[in-house]
């Protein structure tokens, strides 16, 4: 058992109502602030009840966090391992809460030790059949709790909690993503199975945009599979949830489904292929070993009925590997493939490449099979483009429907060729570009534009007649006299398991100057996440480089450092400008091209911050007039290509005024 509960910078925001910068700003400025128990460097842990104590001695806990304590003390009840089996118990709790409301106003008038005894028999289930007296105010605060938020947003605040705890144990497909899914299916719906359930996203989509009878759900994590199923008995009598391996184990071997929609795992070589050879679910043929995602396909297939969908989410490569073109080839001519519909990059976060959901219809007996398929291409509306080329295609799936750019009916007979290749761009008849004149006054006026901007951005300067009399410190020693930090990504930051956070910054961008991305998901344990201010470097460069963050919540990349000055102490844009300059290349290991960055070692003029700063607007605004001409340059070399190419081509011709007697020499 755990005798105190550990804390992260994030917990502490959390408590406090603040920032993350907030808790920092604590840290360095408070002699008593708590000091970390565990974690890392660049991830420390605290102790919660230390943290606890100081929070209440410096009045900073602002408004209700009645429920933060709460999570925080369950916690203390189980190492984070065992947190499954807390949850599990206080889920069973709210769901009791949910349906007997009653009979909880008559025990909890109970003294702690009669509650202690009388409540694991009301719950029944598989939950403890003990509760100890000293946990019993805990299961009244959850009581509290439920009766200020309700049962279900109370079990969904703690799931949350627990799920940031345990990152990598589930993935949640978007909310987007699985209405979509589920709007792809014709009414009625009454039976809905997701076979690889997770958190239950798709199931829950169900209950929001359709009305089924009956959800089902299977899950390979038996604690994911437990917490998911009171997730769904919170919204519903009709929900069914067993733990096992859908492909090995199959909990509903006989059931078949109006809808079977899932996301199941990508790339499991280990999917059971040695033991289901002769399986009778590959009515379409074995899927080979490196094929899982088409034995997934298989099997959401057998459990749909006759006339029914399947809508599965899919990675891009399952739609031209060699080794499935068989499958895919069968798929086709039985008419069982009926939509590819291609999501954008990052409508499924965490996901270096965009995926697709594939939409099948087990055919009926009787029906002649289809003679087209529906291919789309999706961008940021992809919901709102997806259901209309759906819509479009089931209202008439023989019409001649060509959407360039974004959906097209395919003729099958034209699928099946040596690739069988179901990718959706390759299909698609591309959108008709710009005329060539469109295209090379667009590129003038922004070249134009650019470089009128350039003159404001070149700061006034005069002559100082003598060099600064101004104190050079390294690195290390502004560490130490707390006016910024330093951080380095650890080895497994970058990439996570063989899927990329939504944007990771890259010493090549550094480089360049170009700002990241902003981020649309939470980062992983141990990820250090860019904030506004941080000044980058990369570890290995050409020429001086420094990029200040202006955009937040993108990932550090390798091969980079990250430098976050207290701004009170350290202006970001005068410390960039330094690192911009040769002055530290002496402190630089060298190579035949590169400078290998020795960051600590690093030397800065100190001058005091209101110097900083009118230094840092120069710097600023010289790095602006750089990426600025820079970019003025990328733009003109590519409208003189666009005026080379259609010159030509002859879809643009020289006008009289640049006659050669006119081209000044």
């Amino acid at each position: 058992m755990a005798q105190d509960a550990t804390v992260t910078a994030a917990d502490i925001a959390r408590l406090a109502g603040v920032g993350r910068a907030a808790v920092s700003n604590w840290r360095r400025r408070h002699d008593d602030f708590p000091q970390p128990v565990g974690g890392t460097a660049t991830s420390p842990t605290f102790s919660l009840a230390e943290v606890q104590g100081w929070l209440r001695d410096q009045g900073k806990l602002t408004g209700s966090t009645d429920d933060e304590f709460l999570w925080q003390d369950l916690r203390r009840l189980a190492d984070d391992t065992d947190m499954a089996d807390i949850l599990g118990f206080a889920g069973a709790f709210l769901l009791f809460l949910h349906r007997t409301p009653a009979a909880w106003e008559q025990l909890s008038g109970l003294t702690d030790e009669r509650l202690a005894a009388e409540l694991p028999k009301a719950l029944g289930g598989d939950v403890p059949s003990d509760l100890a007296v000293e946990h019993v105010p805990i299961v009244r605060r959850l009581a509290d709790l439920a009766a200020d938020r309700g049962p279900r947003d109370a079990f969904e605040f703690l799931r949350e909690r627990y799920l940031d705890l345990h990152k990598r144990r589930a993935y949640e497909t978007p909310p987007a993503v699985t209405a979509l899914a589920v709007r792809l299916a014709d009414p009625p719906v009454k039976t809905v199975l997701d076979p690889a359930c997770g958190s239950g996203g798709f199931l829950l989509a169900a209950l929001d945009h359709t009305d089924p009878g009956h959800l089902l759900g299977q899950e390979i994590d038996a604690d994911l599979a437990r917490l998911t199923a009171i997730r769904l008995a919170l919204r519903t009598d009709h929900a069914d949830v067993r733990s096992g391996d859908s492909l090995r184990a199959d909990a509903f071997s006989a059931a078949e489904a109006d809808l079977v929609a899932t996301a199941p795992p990508f790339n499991d070589r280990n999917w059971g292929y040695e033991e289901l050879t002769t399986d009778l679910r590959w009515e379409y043929g074995l899927p080979p070993r490196t094929e899982p995602e088409l034995a997934w396909v298989q099997h959401a297939l057998a459990h749909t009925r006759p006339g029914g969908l399947a809508v599965i989410l899919m990675p891009p490569a399952a739609a031209s590997r060699r080794a499935g073109r068989r499958i895919r080839q069968q798929l086709l001519r039985r008419g069982v493939v009926r939509a590819v519909i291609g999501l954008p990059l990052g409508a499924v976060p965490n996901m270096a490449v965009p995926l697709s959901l594939w939409v099948l219809r087990r055919p009926t007996s009787a029906e002649r099979p289809p003679s087209q398929v529906l291919m789309a291409e999706t961008s940021d509306d992809f919901a709102g483009q997806a259901l209309d080329a759906w819509r479009r295609f089931t209202a008439d799936p023989e019409s001649d429907l060509d959407d360039p750019g974004l959906a097209k009916a395919v003729r099958i007979i034209d699928l099946l060729d040596d690739e069988v290749d179901l990718t959706p761009s390759r299909h698609i008849t591309p959108p008709a570009t710009a005329p060539a004149i469109d295209q090379v006054a667009e590129r003038r006026a922004q070249v134009l534009e650019l470089l009128q901007t350039l003159p404001g951005l070149l700061p006034e300067v005069d002559a100082t007649g003598e060099p600064l009399n101004t104190p050079l410190l390294p690195i290390s020693e502004l560490i130490r006299l707390a006016h910024l930090t330093v951080h380095q990504p650890g080895p497994t930051t970058y990439p996570h398991n063989g899927d990329l956070p939504p944007y990771v910054l890259t010493a090549k961008e550094v480089a360049q100057g170009r700002q990241p991305a902003a981020a649309d998901s939470p980062a992983q344990p141990g990820d250090i996440v860019l904030q506004t201010g941080d000044v980058v470097v990369p570890a290995i460069l050409r020429t001086p480089a420094a990029l200040v963050i202006e955009r937040p919540g993108a990932v550090l990349g390798r091969h980079l450092f990250l430098l976050r000055p207290d701004p009170d102490l350290l202006d970001p844009h005068y410390l960039a400008g330094v690192l911009r300059s040769s002055l530290n290349l002496r402190h630089y290991a060298t190579t035949s091209t590169s400078y290998r960055v020795d960051v600590r070692r690093t030397e800065i003029p100190l001058l005091s911050i209101e110097e900083q700063r009118r230094y840092g607007e120069a710097f600023h605004r010289l790095h602006e007039f750089s990426s600025r001409l820079q970019r003025a340059a990328d733009l003109g070399a590519d409208l003189a290509r666009l005026l080379n190419e259609a010159l030509v081509d002859a879809t643009l011709r020289p006008t009289a005024e640049d006659s050669p007697e006119r081209v000044e020499r």
